[in-house]
């Protein structure tokens, strides 16, 4: 399911120039290039506003923020860390920027909801409620 603001339009997003690079050349590598969730992130990263990583607001979700949501719909409060394939665990909320959930969250604001089905179909309103360590993991690699 495409990532929706509940009013049915795509919510606005903001995406630093340094993950855009990073996230079109794992969109180019051989292994995910033909992955069946790289057309929705291309999708997101296409209508993306991109700025220099200095000014992205500290309240907006990118690469390595742990991230407090809430689903609206039925009052569950998740709190996920957004990392790339290789990275991703589950178990410990770490979504990969190629799940569904992660490539919706990419660039979302404080207060932003998007709407998700689960694998299993449930649906879900998550809303962004704070963004925590926005850059700490990516001064790292």
């Amino acid at each position: 399911m495409p990532s929706q603001h509940h009013s049915g339009l795509p919510p606005s997003i903001l995406v630093s120039s340094h993950d855009l690079a990073r996230l079109e050349a794992l969109l180019d590598s051989p292994a995910f290039n033909k992955h069946p969730a790289a057309t929705a992130l291309s999708d997101e990263l296409g209508r993306a506003r991109v700025v220099p990583p200095d000014q992205i607001p500290g309240d907006v979700v990118t690469m390595y923020s742990r991230i407090d949501c809430e689903d609206e719909l039925h009052g569950e409060r998740h709190t996920l860390t957004l990392v790339y394939p290789h990275e991703a665990d589950v178990q410990h909320g770490r979504i990969s920027v190629l799940a569904p959930v992660g490539s919706a969250l990419l660039g979302l604001s404080v207060g932003q909801s998007i709407d998700w089905r689960t694998p299993d179909g449930r649906d879900l309103r998550l809303r962004v409620t704070a963004v925590h360590d926005q850059h700490a993991l990516a001064d790292d690699l």
